[in-house]
């Protein structure tokens, strides 16, 4: 078992209360962990029934949730620009509001549910609060969105840095050439835009590290859900993240004499059989298709016995 899980796939397939299930299962075997929602349409506290919100909250002994606030992050990484702004205007380059945040966006590029859900991750993988943390996150395109981001946040901060470099050299030649050389400002002390791209590399390794990172795939049983799977465990290859599993959620177990249902089940049948020859080495669990809504500790644990892990 690795310290992190991720749960990714399309929307309503049911990530969130196999993450929730998963944490339940991982608390009542004694482990303190810690469920994150990073999916800006936040479910968690309706699955767990408690009021979950941006900090850490006990769900029960040993379990507890966090949905991640978008504008923490926002906060974090807007507040380095306006400094590099602050630095531009001490060396007489003056920025306005609009172009600070011109250079927010052309430098970070996110939307601010990936930039939210980046900062959470990162906040968690780095916390040795917890011996597990699982992770809800957003549908598909979000959830690819997110693992790229380490690297786009580097590239942005790199050419921010470049340019303030760029303002420094010219601040200090000026300063040498009127005051002499102790007037040279020292540079070489770690700064918040070092630091965010060093934060940033420890996530991207964490995520790509099978022995701390396990990724599972969220999908249901039907042709269309079985193809966007495929696809997106290709995707997640190409980033080097470690695919292990693929859960099968609301998988018909008893059909009985309901003669639509039987066809149905026939069908799911066929999709399970497609994603085993096209997946053979990735571990592959059902879980069974419970009516209404799955929601409360009770319902969560039944859900965790078809987890293997």
């Amino acid at each position: 078992m690795t310290r992190f899980v991720l749960y990714g796939g399309k929307g309503g397939v049911g990530k969130t209360t196999v993450a929730a299930a998963t944490g339940h299962r991982l608390a009542a075997a004694g482990h303190e962990t810690l469920v994150v929602s990073t999916d800006p349409a936040h479910s968690l506290a309706d699955a767990v029934e408690t009021a979950v919100g941006g900090d850490p909250t006990e769900i029960r002994p040993g379990l507890w949730g966090v949905e991640v606030d978008p504008q923490t992050g926002i906060d974090r990484y807007q507040s380095l620009f306006e400094a590099l702004a602050a630095e531009f205007s001490d060396a007489g380059i003056r920025l306005d509001e609009d172009e600070v945040a011109e250079l927010f966006t052309s430098g970070v590029m996110p939307g601010s549910d990936e930039l939210a859900a980046i900062e959470g991750m990162a906040t968690y993988v780095e916390s040795d609060r917890w011996d597990r943390v699982v992770f809800d996150t957003a549908p598909t395109g979000h959830t690819l969105r997110l693992l790229d981001l380490p690297s786009v946040m580097d590239r942005g901060v790199a050419t921010a840095m470049d340019l303030r470099d760029q303002v420094r050299r010219k601040v200090n030649t000026a300063r040498t050439m009127m005051f002499g050389p102790m007037a040279r400002r020292r540079d070489d002390d770690p700064d918040d835009f070092t630091a965010m791209r060093e934060r940033m590399e420890r996530v991207g390794t964490a995520l790509r590290d099978p022995e701390r990172t396990a990724f599972r795939v969220v999908t249901i049983p039907e042709t269309m859900a079985v193809r966007e799977t495929e696809r997106l465990v290709g995707k997640l290859r190409e980033f080097e993240v470690p695919v292990t599993t693929l859960v099968v959620n609301k998988v018909i177990e008893d059909a009985g004499d309901c003669q639509r249902c039987l066809g149905k089940q026939a069908v799911q049948a066929d999709a399970i059989d497609q994603l085993r020859a096209s997946l053979p080495e990735l571990d592959l669990w059902t879980v069974p298709d419970e009516s209404g809504e799955v929601t409360g500790i009770e319902a969560l644990e039944k859900i965790g016995t078809h987890l293997g892990g």
